[in-house]
């Protein structure tokens, strides 16, 4: 486990499980689900479902193992024992080298940085190969507490996409954009402008999700927990929107939560009037 804190916020890191963040607590609470599968893990070298497992490279095909019958999900950075390459206590640097059941090589990094004063924590992976160029994706899944069970209410979403992307019954995109419709959502959204996703927790805390990926998925389906996953690409975009990492071209995203408490922001209001 790698710890870091700034200010009132603590982040650990379990780079030995997919380099996925296991906790970040703000003031002693608890923003994320905690467990195994959970807290907010690294979505490498794809992101979401990948259709029947196949990619495309060229005039290529290749056949990825289905985890999520019948398609293959999420990559598989998180299943990962990923290198600690540096730290300081408010940042730290991850490597994991990408093969099989990846039919190709490379390198991802991960850089987890707390904000000097503890307001904010980003993200950035990056994806490299020094041979073969290939398709790949690269985002987050993070499960956000529903509620931060101290007797206030339900976190609440707010974001205005472009459009949605039409889910099909096999949980794919169909490639046609619509309107965006109310939830709940297991969904993917075009945000052009950048991902910028607001979490609320009345009456406790304000948290934004910002990155410039164009790109995001909320699934809110389940009691204890909402996500809010920016990525580099939608669902099977291996096949219909592929991004080549090459030599001399790697991938690199970003992602910034910031937050705000919403209770001491009222408190030094009221003073001011």
């Amino acid at each position: 486990m790698v710890r870091l804190a700034a200010g009132d916020a603590e982040v650990a890191v379990e780079p030995e499980h997919g380099c996925r963040i296991a906790s970040l607590r703000v003031g002693g609470t608890e923003l994320l689900v905690s467990g195994e599968g959970y807290g907010s893990f690294v979505m490498v070298p794809f992101c979401g479902r990948t259709d029947r497992g196949r990619v495309r490279n060229g005039g290529r095909v290749y056949q990825l193992p289905v985890d999520a019958p019948p398609h293959a999900l999420h990559g598989f950075a998180r299943d990962g024992r990923w290198r600690t390459v540096g730290s300081d206590g408010r940042s730290a640097a991850f490597t994991w080298e990408l093969g099989e059941p990846w039919p190709w090589s490379g390198t991802v990094t991960q850089l987890v940085e707390l904000a000097e004063d503890g307001g904010s924590l980003t993200l950035t992976l990056g994806v490299e190969t020094a041979a073969e160029s290939f398709p790949a994706q690269a985002g987050w899944h993070p499960w956000w507490r529903r509620n931060l069970g101290r007797g206030g209410s339900d976190v609440r979403v707010d974001f205005d996409p472009a459009w949605q992307e039409e889910r099909g019954p096999d949980h794919l995109p169909t490639g046609r954009r619509v309107e965006p419709r109310p939830g709940p959502w297991d969904d993917c959204f075009g945000m052009p402008d950048g991902v910028d996703v607001t979490l609320t927790w009345p009456g406790e805390l304000k948290l934004s999700v910002t990155s410039r990926a164009e790109w995001v998925v909320v699934y809110d389906e389940q009691e204890a927990a909402v996500c809010v996953e920016p990525q580099s690409g939608p669902p099977n975009g291996l096949n219909t929107a592929p991004r080549l990492v090459t030599p001399i071209e790697p991938l690199e995203v970003r992602t910034t939560w910031a937050w705000r408490r919403v209770e001491a922001e009222s408190r030094r209001t009221a003073g001011a009037g």
